[in-house]
C-alpha cells in the first residue's frame, strides 16, 4: 500500500522553484546521515533537469542515532527565521563530513548570521517545536528512516538514484 503525505505541503514548508509545478518532490531528511548526503547532489541533478517543472520541499527528520543532526536541523531552522533557510541548507550537506558543535556557528558566521544568537537559539531549543511537526508529519506519513521521498504527495518507495527518480518525476508529470 503506498503511504501519502500526511501533511500537505503549505507555505510553512521550506520550498524551491515553482509553486505551480507539476511535480512536488518532498524529502524527510537528516543533516548527519551519510544516504542523505548522497541524495543531496541527486536532489540539485534533478532540480537542473527540470527547472520549473519541479518544486522541492525539504522536512527535518533528524534521527537520534546521529548526535548532531537535531542540532543541525535547529541550525537550519535558525537560518530560515533570518531568510537563509537554503543557503544553510546546502552549507550542512556540504560541509556533512565536518559535522561537529563548532561547525553550526561557523556556517552561521559564513552566511553573515550571528553565530551568538544562534548559540541562544541552540541553548533555548526556539526552533524544537517546527522540528518536531516535521517529524509528526514524517511518522504520520510511514517515514522510518532517511531519505524518504514523496512524489505529488505518494512516498516513493522505489529507490532513490538519479534515472529512477528521474523516471518517476517524468512520469508524474505526464499524469
Amino acid at each position: 500500500m503506498t503511504k501519502k503525505l500526511s501533511l500537505p505541503v503549505s507555505e510553512d514548508d521550506h520550498a524551491q522553484g515553482n509553486a505551480r509545478a507539476a511535480v512536488t518532490l518532498v524529502e524527510y531528511g537528516d543533516y548527519q546521515c551519510p544516504t542523505c548526503g548522497v541524495a543531496y547532489p541527486i536532489v540539485k541533478q534533478l532540480q537542473k533537469h527540470f527547472g520549473d517543472r519541479l518544486r522541492f520541499v525539504h522536512r527535518n527528520f533528524p534521527l537520534t542515532m546521529h548526535r548532531y543532526s537535531e542540532p543541525a536541523a535547529e541550525t537550519a531552522e535558525f537560518a530560515a527565521s533570518e531568510g537563509k533557510f537554503w543557503e544553510m541548507h546546502d552549507a550542512l550537506y556540504e560541509n556533512q563530513s565536518e559535522m561537529s558543535g563548532d561547525l553550526f556557528p561557523e556556517l552561521a558566521s559564513e552566511l553573515g548570521l550571528s553565530p551568538q544568537k544562534l548559540e541562544e537559539a541552540l541553548d533555548g531549543s526556539n526552533f524544537t517545536a517546527l522540528i518536531e511537526k516535521d517529524i509528526a508529519s514524517g511518522e504520520a506519513s510511514g517515514v522510518h528512516g532517511t531519505p524518504t521521498f514523496f512524489l505529488n504527495g505518494l512516498r516513493h518507495d522505489a529507490p532513490f538514484d538519479y534515472e529512477t527518480l528521474k523516471a518517476a518525476i517524468t512520469a508524474a508529470t505526464e499524469k
